[in-house]
């Protein structure tokens, strides 16, 4: 029977599929439009594979020529439409231009129906590359390397998560090479290969939102904790942040001005720290940055950046650092002078703004 052959050829597809659907049902952690866009991603996995299954079924019936033409355009436009979607769907303020690409390759693929001018299939049966044959593998390379430069750009300077761009890396590029190796018969494993790569993302996002915190996105008090614990001899400094004049800003102009204003300057720290400097908010208006095996001289420039990209802005913000010239300070002595020190700097600045001292 042909639905228990696809069953049968799909069924590690379905299951991933299952468990992503039932994941997506109980999650609280992903924004509603992101959701919604990963259950559009799933269906349209499930609905190619169909439509994969049959054209493979159709390859045996010599007088199906023309809707076999028909699904093979489609499987063609659908692979590189679907790694736009994930591209959609996991980059966070990525516009629907996004989808441009793909579909000016759907037009030159149903065209290709009646011309052959990427694919034809001959008088024995047998489906041939045209002159355009490589543009679908070209046009999935460009959206591999597109996906991939965007969530470089999109991570933070933590290696970790570099892990799943260098899974993604992994298993899209297997997804360029496999079909010059395997053949055709690799459409039958895109469906699976892209189920299983997106649903690993969504599980080390959720992960990773544990960690963050869901108004700046910086690292939170939980992940400071827990990351000042593991090899505390590496970190060479603490930098202590305190916001000035929040309470303020809540009380007059209300807590989303504040909220936006918290957001601000997060972005500042984010933009100013480089590798092996992490930045978390550890409280309302309060934010640590932990550098590890950098010199005394980086920790400066760096609070000198941070002071010029929020200087920039409305607000304001008081720093101190502590550095561990030998790296055997202990964190909680680290921590101590760092805050002493960006105390001393908030005083002075209350000193100069004696009119905003209520400010907190």
């Amino acid at each position: 029977m042909v639905v228990t052959e696809y069953v049968v050829q799909n069924w590690p597809l379905i299951l991933v599929l299952l468990g992503f659907t039932t994941s997506l049902i109980s999650t609280v952690f992903l924004e509603k439009k992101i959701v919604i866009r990963m259950y559009a991603l799933i269906a349209e996995i499930l609905i190619l594979s169909i439509l994969v299954f049959v054209e493979f079924y159709l390859a045996e019936q010599a007088e199906f020529v023309l809707p076999r033409s028909f699904l093979i355009a489609v499987r063609y436009s659908a692979t590189p439409f679907l790694i736009a979607q994930i591209i959609y769907t996991i980059i966070k303020r990525q516009k629907w231009y996004v989808f441009i690409p793909s579909i000016v390759l759907t037009l030159i693929d149903f065209i290709s129906i009646p011309t052959g001018i990427v694919f034809f299939i001959d008088d024995t049966g047998t489906m041939k590359r045209g002159p355009l044959g490589l543009l679908p593998y070209v046009m999935v390379g460009v959206y591999c390397v597109w996906l991939v430069v965007l969530m470089i750009m999109h991570s933070s300077k933590q290696s970790i998560e570099r892990i799943p761009i260098v899974y993604f890396c992994f298993a899209f590029l297997a997804g360029t090479i496999m079909p010059f190796i395997i053949g055709k018969e690799y459409a039958q494993l895109f469906c699976t290969t892209i189920a299983i790569s997106v649903f690993v993302y969504y599980v080390f996002s959720i992960l990773q939102v544990t960690k963050k915190d869901p108004l700046t996105g910086l690292l939170n008090r939980q992940a400071y904790y827990a990351d000042i614990s593991n090899e505390p001899e590496e970190i060479s400094a603490l930098i202590s942040i305190d916001m000035n004049g929040l309470k303020v800003i809540n009380d007059t102009e209300g807590h989303m001005a504040g909220d936006k204003a918290i957001s601000t300057i997060a972005g500042c720290f984010r933009s100013a720290a480089k590798r092996k400097q992490l930045v978390y908010r550890v409280g309302g208006d309060e934010f640590v940055v932990v550098c590890r095996k950098v010199s005394e001289e980086e920790v400066i420039n760096l609070t000198k950046r941070i002071n010029e990209k929020v200087n920039a802005t409305p607000y304001s913000c008081s720093i101190g650092y502590s550095y561990s010239h030998d790296g055997k300070k202990p964190i909680d002595q680290l921590l101590s002078e760092s805050d002493a020190n960006m105390y001393a700097e908030k005083q002075l600045y209350y000193e100069k703004n004696k009119d905003k001292k209520k400010r907190g």
